[in-house]
C-alpha cells in the first residue's frame, strides 16, 4: 500500500503484535495509527505529560481519537482511589498499535496526573455522588 504520509517503522520481528503488515495489506483499513511515527510519538508522550486541567486532557483523548484512531479510557477505581495509580488507563485494542505505544501513553498520562495532582481530583470530582447537590 502506498500511502500520502510517512509511516512508523517496523518493530523487530518476534518485539511486537501491532498486526503492521495485516493493517497495510486490508485496502479498508484504518491506518490513521501508522501516521504515529517515533518521533510523533515523543511528541505526543511529551505533550501529555505536560498536560494543565483536566479539559485539556479530554481535548487530547479527542484529538488521538479523531487523528489516530486511538481511543483511550480513563475511568477511576470504583474502590476508594489515594494515589494517581488507582486510576485505570486502558487503551482499546487497534491493529498497528505498537506495544511499546501501548505502554508509553498510559504512562505519560500517569507523569502528567503527577505533575499536577489538581487533574486527578477533577477527574475524581467527575464521578463524585454528591456533584449535584
Amino acid at each position: 500500500m502506498n500511502l500520502p504520509f510517512p509511516i512508523r517503522q517496523e518493530c523487530p520481528p518476534g518485539a511486537c503484535m501491532c498486526d503492521r503488515d495485516r493493517l497495510l495489506a486490508d485496502p479498508a483499513a484504518d491506518v490513521r495509527i501508522l501516521r504515529l511515527t517515533k518521533e510523533e510519538e515523543k511528541r505526543l508522550v511529551a505533550r501529555l505529560e505536560n498536560i494543565t486541567s483536566l479539559e485539556d486532557l479530554r481535548a487530547m483523548q479527542g484529538r488521538m481519537q479523531a487523528q489516530l484512531g486511538i481511543v483511550v479510557r480513563i475511568v477511576p477505581s470504583d474502590n476508594e482511589v489515594r494515589t494517581s495509580r488507582g486510576i485505570a488507563i486502558q487503551l482499546d485494542d487497534q491493529p498497528g498499535l505498537c506495544r511499546k505505544t501501548r505502554s508509553s501513553i498510559p504512562a505519560a498520562i500517569r507523569r502528567g496526573f503527577d505533575n499536577r495532582p489538581e487533574i486527578v481530583y477533577a477527574l475524581l470530582n467527575e464521578r463524585d455522588l454528591l456533584h449535584g447537590a
